[in-house]
């Protein structure tokens, strides 16, 4: 087997029509496609507009919603493996803020739902409480790529928690995707080093995939999508404006830098050890 995945990170730039971002969302896709990318991400709520206020009316059941079901086209069509980024989904009362994955073949191999939900206070730069309108999740997802990359998924937010992205990595995962979108106060002081910081602590890639910066909307993004190194290597990142960016993500890389600075292995399970609880959502 080819030791190199091609990976695409779609930095969207979404409007308030969901149907218009859904069109051009897939048109995106499939560009990817067309270069070669076998793994396709998109960025956190791209479908609709960023805030409290609109997760409601934006928001769709999953598997029924009609975003879902063209990704799932389109994940047939460009015969490629898609995380649909996050959208806005509605599950009886609740809200999530929800990633989905499918395959070649458009099949949903899953949900992640946001775990920490974004509530913060910073005065006179940013007020935001995620938990005003969501529900937070309560299990991690993995997948696996041709029985030789495994993939990690997580949420924005979730990038600030370092025994979260520890979990994916007792799971064995090679690649950890974090679709998010970190805001202008917070995104240039902490997107990049969080990234860096925890494809260093678990020897991984790992990506942030941002929508793009738009200064009309009323959460401005601060863009910037990141593809690391597992030596916390900054391999491809973009600016503000809506682009594609591409890397290779290679096993022998990563099985080699784990073999030169083996400290995964090293850890003291004699004297702590992390745990995962089991929940159901």
């Amino acid at each position: 087997m080819a030791s190199k995945l091609k990976i695409a990170l779609i930095q969207f730039l979404s409007s308030s029509s969901k149907q218009q971002n859904i069109t051009r969302a897939c048109e995106l896709i499939h560009q990817a496609a067309s270069n070669g990318a076998r793994l396709i991400v998109l960025p956190e709520i791209w479908n609709s507009p960023y805030g409290v206020k609109y997760f409601a009316q934006y928001a769709e059941t999953i598997p029924n919603g009609e975003t879902i079901q063209a990704l799932s086209d389109c994940a047939r069509q460009a015969k490629i493996y898609l995380v649909g980024g996050s959208i806005p989904e509605r599950d009886g009362e609740k809200l999530y803020n929800t990633s989905t994955v499918f395959d070649p073949n458009g099949t949903l191999l899953g949900i992640f739902r946001k775990i920490h939900l974004f509530d913060i206070d910073i005065p006179g730069k940013i007020t935001f409480k995620e938990s005003d309108a969501l529900s937070p999740g309560q299990q991690l997802f993995t997948f696996d790529i041709d029985q030789q990359y495994r993939i990690g998924l997580a949420i924005c937010y979730d990038l600030r928690f370092p025994l979260l992205a520890s979990l994916y990595c007792n799971r064995q995962c090679h690649i950890l995707l974090y679709p998010g979108a970190f805001n202008m106060t917070t995104g240039p002081a902490h997107w990049e080093l969080l990234l860096r910081a925890r494809a260093l602590d678990n020897q991984m890639y790992v990506a942030g995939v941002s929508p793009a910066h738009d200064e009309q909307a009323d959460y401005k993004a601060w863009g910037h999508t990141t593809l690391v190194d597992p030596w916390g290597t900054v391999m491809k990142k973009c600016e503000m404006n809506e682009e594609i960016i591409y890397g290779n993500v290679d096993i022998e890389h990563l099985n080699t830098i784990r073999k030169q600075l083996p400290y995964l292995s090293q850890q003291r399970n004699d004297i702590y050890t992390l745990i995962e609880k089991k929940k159901e959502d």
